[in-house]
Order: C-alpha cells, then structure tokens, then sequence
C-alpha cells in the first residue's frame, strides 16, 4: 500500500527499499507507474503533472470530511470517479498522449492538469 506524504514543493527525496520516491514533493511509487495526487483544501496538490504515455494517477482524497468526485470529459480520454468520501482513491490510467483537465464535480474550482508525453 502506498502512504501518501505531504513534503515541501522543493525536496528533493529519495527512500530507497521503501517503495516511495519523492521527487518535487510528488510522490512515485517505485515499480509501478503510478502518481499519488493529494485532494485537500478543495483543489489538487500538486496542481499540474507530466506524465509518461501508459502511466496512471491515483487520486487521494485527505480532506477530512469533504466528498469529491473526479473526472475527465475529453474527446480522447472519458473518466468518472463516482463520490469519493474521505480517504478514498482512485486511479486512472492515461494511455493516451495530450493535456487533460481533472475536475471535481462537487467543487467547480478544483483543477488539475495532466500532460501525458
């Protein structure tokens, strides 16, 4: 299971044999090409991402007592969460390239933007 962790938008980390490695306060998990993205605040932290073709982004919702609801309504790229209550996640994949808007259905100010190479 991989621990979503808040660092400062600087580190620069690296834990070696523990599964995460933090670049820029992102967290990847090692092995698997998945990209932790934080829902706090009501919006996505980090706010923008670039990502590899194929790879995917595990939305965490860490806002107490706030529902979300992420998705995705693209012509190349469809995506829907459904509610998501506190702590869940959910991942979505991006086997497509192109610059991609993920918005909270509950929370019209939240964005985020993937660019996938």
């Amino acid at each position: 299971m991989v621990q979503h962790l808040v660092w400062p938008a600087k580190a620069r980390i690296a834990i070696a044999a523990g599964a995460l490695i933090l670049i820029g306060g992102v967290a990847w998990a090692v092995g698997s090409p998945q990209l932790l993205v934080s829902q706090k605040g009501r919006e996505f932290n980090p706010k923008e991402i670039t990502i590899n073709r194929g790879e995917s982004v595990q939305i965490v919702n860490d806002d107490g007592d706030l529902w979300h609801h992420a998705y995705i309504d693209s012509a190349r790229l469809k995506f829907d969460s459904g509610g998501q209550k506190p702590n869940d996640r959910t991942a979505i994949a991006f086997p497509v390239p192109g610059k991609f808007d993920v918005l909270c259905a509950i929370h019209p100010k939240m964005k985020l933007i993937v660019n996938v190479q």
